[in-house]
């Protein structure tokens, strides 16, 4: 029905003149769905990588009329996925003006519904409601009761209009009953108690409620969408068999499965300032390089790969690592910079908050396994794009690197600060003539140079090549011999 038509529509009377007819949420979203395949457009915009699993297995459950549980570690855009169903919703439905319940004009299920079409009959006055209400989400907790959910009986409600408590309309209805009409859903199922848990059967199954211990009928018609994480099965709790033995359908979510669908979404999820995107030269090789810590992350023995590395760990990373790129040049007093590698200190906030640590890890500590994740990243990289270092063994001596060696070989230092300036950053990474004539030959623009050779370098240290400490201001580079030697000169001169 046109939407111009819609507005002219007041009363029960001229919505049945109209030739509307009741239609269930799942036979909306259905035909919304078909409607939408003929016109070519896309219902999950925004999803990047569920294109041949999730999408296609979410699209036969619509079809199917299933009621849905999304089962998946954390990040993996499962209330996203519920939120973008609601386009699948026409945009504007007819609802009886002032029910609590949504109810269609022409299928009340309330008694108080019914008593009022019956007496106002065609008058009887209709509302319209968009699709964006027709949304609700509840996130499962272990407080959560059966009140909050189905509802209760209200003493004070039956006093002043001299009700039974039997009487329906004495009831405080709950979320369920007033979320009729719409897509329902509830976030971190396990956590639900099981009685909880017990008090959905019938309504998924037959539209019966229960509140203590009288019987109402009410064909609630309801889209539930169910999010889960395999690790509540184990950590926190269960789905009761019975109730997901009701769930037509159980998809599985996933991770991005390449660095390319991952970074189309950390682009896409980012919140960068103005002053960021216009400002700050972020190179593709840092874009990668974020990606690859959290793919590293979610292959690392110090990190608990039950509880997942959330894609939100790469969004707030580049955020970061923006952001440190901002303090300094506004510091500096800069109205332009580029990311640099060492801007990535600024990024270990963003992991330790995002991982959970096994034994191991916390053995190590979060600061020292974020800072291990982004140089395991960079070893990752590296021989994508330049010759391998891990082969690196007796024959140094013919090796592309060997150039860049000799140089910290002969004693040399490389120190680079957090803040300093572009153009202090560029004279001390220049000053390693022989990095710099190693990356002008790999083809690398001209505007990604130094960062490209900070990775090198980054590289050869993974590789114990060089070494490379850690300062309270930034890093140094030097040779490992010499790094070694003269911590036992070091120690000597203690002694």
């Amino acid at each position: 029905m046109e939407i111009e038509r819609m507005q002219t529509i007041k009363t029960l009377g001229e919505l049945e003149a109209s030739g509307y007819r009741p239609r269930s949420i799942q036979q909306e979203m259905r035909e919304n769905l078909l409607l939408s395949w003929e016109k070519g457009e896309a219902v999950f915009k925004g999803i990047h990588g569920y294109e041949h699993s999730v999408i296609p297995d979410l699209e036969r459950a619509i079809l199917s009329g299933h009621h849905i549980n999304l089962l998946g570690l954390r990040g993996q855009a499962k209330t996203r996925l519920a939120r973008l169903m609601t386009s699948l919703l026409d945009e504007y439905t007819p609802v009886l003006l002032d029910s609590e319940l949504n109810e269609d004009p022409m299928a009340p299920i309330s008694r108080q519904a019914r008593e009022r079409i019956e007496e106002l009959g065609p008058s009887t006055p209709v509302g319209w409601m968009h699709r964006s209400e027709r949304f609700m989400e509840k996130l499962a907790t272990p407080d959560v009761s059966v009140a909050d959910l189905i509802g209760d009986v209200d003493p004070l409600k039956a006093a002043n209009l001299g009700l039974s408590y039997a009487d329906e309309r004495s009831i405080h209805f709950g979320m369920v009953p007033r979320a009729h009409r719409c897509i329902f859903v509830i976030n971190e199922l396990p956590d639900l108690q099981p009685r909880i848990q017990v008090a959905l059967f019938n309504i998924l199954e037959e539209g019966d409620i229960q509140i203590r211990g009288f019987k109402l009928r009410l064909p609630l018609d309801l889209q539930f969408v169910f999010t889960a994480n395999p690790e509540d099965y184990t950590n926190r709790g269960s789905i009761v068999t019975p109730l997901k033995d009701r769930i037509g359908s159980q998809i599985l979510t996933h991770y991005p499965e390449d660095l390319e669908t991952a970074m189309q979404i950390t682009a896409q999820e980012a919140r960068l300032t103005d002053f960021q995107k216009e400002a700050i030269h972020l190179p593709e090789w840092a874009r990668e390089l974020v990606e690859q810590i959290v793919f590293q992350a979610r292959e690392s023995e110090f990190i608990d790969a039950k509880s997942g590395v959330s894609a939100r760990l790469s969004v707030t990373a580049l955020e970061n690592l923006m952001s440190t790129a901002e303090r300094r040049a506004r510091k500096n007093g800069e109205s332009r910079t580029s990311v640099r590698l060492t801007d990535f200190m600024g990024v270990v906030p963003s992991i330790t908050g995002k991982v959970e640590l096994v034994y191991e890890g916390e053995q190590q500590g979060s600061m020292a396994v974020a800072e291990r994740l982004i140089g395991e990243a960079v070893k990752a990289m590296h021989p994508r794009y330049f010759p391998p270092l891990d082969k690196l063994k007796a024959s140094d001596e013919a090796s592309p690197y060997q150039g860049l060696l000799n140089w910290f070989g002969e004693g040399k230092t490389l120190e680079l600060e957090y803040d300093m300036t572009d153009a202090e950053h560029a004279t001390a990474l220049e000053s390693c003539a022989p990095a710099l004539r190693f990356v002008q030959g790999q083809k690398v623009e001209r505007s990604d140079e130094l960062f490209v050779l900070e990775m090198i370098l980054w590289a050869l240290s993974e590789h114990a090549k060089l070494n490379r400490d850690k300062l309270v201001t930034g890093l140094t580079f030097n040779d490992l011999f010499n790094s070694y030697f003269q911590g036992l000169s070091d120690e000597e001169t203690t002694a």
